[in-house]
């Protein structure tokens, strides 16, 4: 009775293993004859700055529920801040607020990190203008009830600092954990391959392993602390390089070092000093370094040596020269036969 349970649980994992290896094989896509070595996804801990991003969104929402109550005992600077924030402030709208949130977007996008994507910048102007649009469908009503059609109101809710919050970043804590899920990494036994699906962006990208240069490990503090790295590839073909800017922003023109036809000589020369200080200090160089992208590496994952270990074993057995050798012994072996 035990060895009849004991093969039918054997028949049961064995089918089922068989439905997980067909479905990595239609996700991956894999050509005939393709064997899956190792998957990997990014770990818990991988976008823990998208979390962080949701958290101080809540706390600005309830900061700004509450500030007629705050800055009574603040002085100097800080009175100033928050007698500013009370009085762009009422129940159902804050201009002070839809400024911080404009803000957050604007730094969280110049920043260009894990959280920076255009989704993300996406819901925080969503954020910072919801009250604004509610506060525009009110005035609508109002103007047209004047006049007796009363039309607009459509959006037959206030704006509430502490509902809106909570249901904002719970929205955002939902749309997070569904993006960290949606990468999928693979190692096959002929190329590299990433895959990506969220909402409606799709991204698959194939790298065979004799187009693979170096292998590059990057653990941060927090990944250090928690066992979890980043191993990006990169290619002859430049994939895991980006172009990043480091300096300010190119040359600037500013007023008055414009050359004009009235010029003297003297002017001139001026003008040439001006432009050529300012050259200076706005002067840009352009480096190519490796920025991880999730969609394009191994990001933030756990056993990231076993990963490594296998993308050079598998880089080592596709190389040139190792056909090579193979080659070699194929024919050592053919003479002495």
């Amino acid at each position: 009775m035990s060895g009849e349970a004991t093969t039918d649980e054997v028949k049961v994992s064995e089918e089922l293993e068989s439905q997980q290896t067909e479905n990595l094989a239609k996700k991956f896509r894999l050509i005939p004859g393709e064997e899956i070595h190792l998957t990997k996804k990014p770990s818990t801990f991988a976008f823990v700055g998208l979390y962080g991003l949701g958290a101080l969104v809540l706390g600005l929402h309830f900061l700004f529920g509450r500030v007629d109550s705050l800055g009574d005992d603040s002085e100097g600077f800080m009175s100033l801040v928050w007698a500013f924030m009370d009085l762009t402030t009422s129940d159902t709208m804050s201009f002070s607020f839809i400024f911080f949130m404009l803000f957050v977007a604007w730094l969280n996008r110049l920043m260009n990190t894990s959280t920076s994507g255009r989704w993300v910048t996406m819901w925080l102007l969503i954020v910072a203008f919801t009250p604004l649009i509610i506060q525009i469908d009110d005035f609508i009503f109002f103007i047209t009830d004047l006049f007796g059609e009363g039309r607009g109101d459509f959006i037959a809710i206030e704006y509430n600092f502490y509902l809106f919050g909570i249901v904002y970043t719970a929205l955002f804590y939902g749309l997070t954990f569904y993006y960290q899920n949606s990468f999928h990494y693979a190692i096959t036994s002929d190329a590299v391959i990433f895959e990506h699906s969220f909402l409606l962006s799709r991204s698959h990208r194939r790298i065979l392993f004799d187009r693979i240069s170096e292998v590059i490990v990057e653990r941060t503090p927090v990944g250090t602390m928690f066992g979890y790295a980043t191993v990006s590839i990169l290619t002859d073909s430049g994939v895991g390089l980006v172009d990043e800017s480091m300096g300010a922003a190119g040359a600037v023109n500013m007023p008055g070092s414009a050359d004009s036809s009235d010029d003297s000589v003297a002017d001139k020369a001026r003008k040439s000093l001006l432009r050529s200080f300012i050259g200076i200090i706005t002067y840009q160089r352009t480096i190519r370094t490796v920025r991880p992208d999730p969609k394009h590496c191994f990001y933030s994952i756990r056993k990231w040596d076993k990963c490594k270990m296998l993308l050079n074993e598998m880089h080592k057995k596709h190389s040139q020269s190792n056909l090579l050798s193979d080659l070699k012994d194929s024919m050592s072996s053919s003479d002495e036969d």
